[in-house]
């Protein structure tokens, strides 16, 4: 009898294929696209063009201690290093075009999308210049009012509309409606399995060892409107219901002592001892803004939904959504602590962070620490300074837990 494969195999294998289908496709003269991370790709699946995300590389080059090589070549090239670390590797690649670790094709398209920050506007025209191919630019609006317009939703449906235009010419195929509403009826179906694993760290302790986050993203980014990736995250949430019915926690050996929050992208170059430090204070990662950013739901057959549901994402979202966001997740998730990376490549978040660090503490009481770091240039991460803030809310942490115990 066969044995069931784990989520984390099945995760493994459905990378593992994403990265080798592109390449075959490539070989075999099939165009490919490189995308931005937060991007309509329903209708890329629709069109069958096999799609290369270059921050899912950039981060698996950093978490494989291979960024510096790209990001030296980049900045060579002229390339301030105050720019996203991912563009510097990516940029690095496309003129390197080998790494040992895994290589993507070059692409024939470049699709891009501007939800997540301005940095990939002129990091993706670059490309498409330098290369000499065809750009596809979404240009999303940031969300100054709380919800997002009714005028910003018309103007990205438009954008989406002449996409498929774009996508037409470029392929001389027409483009498929009732295959789109397949592909995003997948896509929400994904999103939601996502949502429902990852919610079930509410539990105490949690199931859910929240560093395994960082590694299941992926699939969600390359793979939102593929059946396999909706599999990996049933299989997950099986996984972790199970656990949760059992009382299970995070760690093997070792109680969960406190549940916190890791808000910003990961160090991913220093994944295992930014890992390490806090399993030895038993703190658990139980959740981020991640979860939410990648509950991409609409109705199917709903364009202006689709483009609503692109322009809500966390990044493209006002101060005092942000805020009201990280403090829902204090009290849903009975948070203890927050740790805010300071992430020097992405400035768009972390220019209001100390902000949003006073409002959510000031609102809920909870205690958090602010370290300086990046998500793949290994040069800007402390251990020491990492190691100290660590100490430091664990003290804080702690001192709330003893002032918050009552006699009877």
């Amino acid at each position: 009898m066969e044995t069931k494969k784990s989520s984390r195999q099945l995760l493994d294998e459905a990378l593992a294929k994403h990265y080798e289908d592109a390449l075959t496709a490539k070989a075999a003269g099939k165009l490919v696209a490189w995308a931005t991370s937060i991007c309509p790709q329903e209708l890329l699946e629709t069109m069958d063009i096999d799609v290369v995300y270059p921050e899912n590389h950039a981060a698996a080059i950093g978490a494989r201690k291979g960024a510096l090589t790209f990001i030296e070549h980049a900045e060579g090239m002229g390339y301030s290093s105050d720019i996203c670390s991912y563009a510097r590797v990516n940029m690095g690649y496309a003129e390197i075009q080998e790494f040992a670790g895994g290589n993507i094709p070059m692409p024939d398209l470049i699709f891009c999308c501007s939800n997540i920050c301005n940095t990939v506007i002129k990091w993706y025209e670059n490309l498409a210049v330098t290369l000499n191919i065809p750009l596809i630019m979404f240009d999303m609006p940031f969300n100054h009012t709380y919800e997002v317009p009714e005028h910003s939703v018309k103007y990205m449906r438009a954008q989406i509309e002449y996409a498929i235009e774009r996508l037409e010419a470029i392929t001389g195929r027409k483009f498929d409606y009732e295959r789109f509403a397949e592909v995003m009826k997948i896509s929400n179906e994904t999103c939601e399995w996502w949502k429902k694993a990852t919610d079930l760290a509410v539990h105490t302790p949690s199931p859910l060892k929240g560093y395994d986050m960082f590694n299941y993203m992926a699939v969600i980014v390359c793979m939102r409107g593929k059946t396999a990736c909706k599999e990996i995250f049933q299989t997950w949430y099986e996984e972790m219901k199970e656990k949760a019915a059992n009382g299970e926690g995070p760690f093997k050996d070792g109680e969960e002592s406190y549940r916190v929050m890791w808000d910003g992208i990961a160090c991913w170059p220093h994944l295992s001892s930014t890992y390490k430090v806090l399993r030895k204070f038993g703190i658990n990662m139980v959740t981020s803004t991640y979860p939410e950013s990648w509950n991409i739901r609409y109705e199917t057959n709903d364009l202006d939904g689709m483009a609503r549901a692109y322009s809500s994402n966390y990044a493209n979202r006002n101060l005092n959504y942000g805020i009201k966001n990280v403090t829902k997740l204090v009290e849903d998730f009975a948070l203890e602590g927050i740790i805010y990376h300071s992430n020097r490549s992405c400035k768009l978040m972390d220019f209001r962070q100390y902000e949003v660090q006073r409002r959510v503490e000031e609102a809920t009481g909870v205690p958090s620490v602010i370290f300086d770091g990046d998500q793949t240039d290994p040069r800007i991460f402390s251990q020491g300074q990492y190691e100290t803030r660590i100490q430091a809310l664990v003290e804080m942490m702690a001192e709330k837990k003893k002032s918050e115990v009552t006699y009877e």
